[in-house]
């Protein structure tokens, strides 16, 4: 775990953060102290903010063994699971491979894979491909908007210049995010028998993302045995930021009733 940067915020049953594609953190930060209640922890994936920067090849099962090694490392036996995005193929795919880790996932804005997978539109896509080898300011200046949904960015722009300052504090390097996305597309399409997670799980989407459409979410939903879906009307890609507070009421109204079911003697690694 040395080789992870680790942070924890609160105190109460354990949350592991997992964010997504290229980003680290750093997107915690805008809403981590809502969710008041919880021991919340946070790292950084390999290859982005304060971890170590690998050229790569990843896998999204590799990155999945880092987020069990951050649990087992602090010595968390249970924890809720939040992923975002490519954070939620890996909390998918530790839910698989340490059930015995995850009490329960929020899974927000992503998807399972193929047969339920619909590709980012090719709109955003283009312009992701076009620019990935360019500097990070650059990179993220030229593709942020579209994490947002239409308009958000111009409507609040002292608000998206200080996430793109946030952003910018440890950059992901070109080589790395090629990485993750390349450990991504092979995962959607590879596919993951998602049907077989028997914990409780909540699905969180926008209506107007523009990197993970919407049927990705519901195809989720559907797959997963008794999960539960969320959709919020208006929101992007990055729901955490557009709109922290409805993403925590939800996320907490769900862990709360994860709690009232806790069999006796499961301290959820407290």
């Amino acid at each position: 775990m040395t080789d992870l940067h680790v942070e924890e915020f609160g105190k109460g049953p354990p949350l592991l953060l997992i964010q997504g594609l290229g980003q680290s953190s750093w997107v915690s930060r805008f809403h981590r102290d809502g969710l008041a209640g919880r021991r919340v922890i946070v790292f950084d994936n390999r290859g982005t903010g304060r971890s170590f920067k690998p050229a790569g090849p990843y896998s999204i099962e590799l990155l999945a063994d880092d987020a069990a090694t951050v649990l087992d490392g602090l010595g968390v036996e249970r924890a809720d699971v939040l992923g975002h995005s490519m954070g939620g193929y890996i909390a998918q795919t530790l839910a698989l491979r340490r059930p015995e880790l995850v009490r329960s996932l929020v899974l927000v804005g992503t998807g399972a894979g193929v047969p339920t997978h619909e590709p980012n539109p090719s709109a955003t896509l283009d312009v992701w491909l076009a620019n990935a080898g360019r500097p990070p300011e650059e990179y993220a200046r030229a593709t942020m908007p579209l994490s947002f949904a239409v308009g958000w960015a111009e409507a609040h722009p002292e608000r998206y210049e200080e996430f793109v300052a946030a952003r910018l504090e440890h950059p992901t390097p070109p080589e790395c995010w090629r990485a993750q996305y390349d450990a991504a597309t092979e995962w959607v399409l590879r596919g993951s028998p998602v049907e077989e997670i028997s914990t409780p799980t909540l699905v969180i989407h926008g209506d107007a993302d523009r990197v993970v459409p919407l049927p990705n979410g519901e195809g989720i939903a559907r797959r997963v045995p008794g999960a539960e879906l969320a959709i919020l009307r208006g929101i992007g890609h990055y729901v955490m930021l557009e709109r922290p507070g409805e993403l925590n009421e939800l996320a907490k109204n769900f862990l709360s009733s994860v709690d009232l079911n806790v069999p006796e003697g499961d301290t959820a690694g407290v």
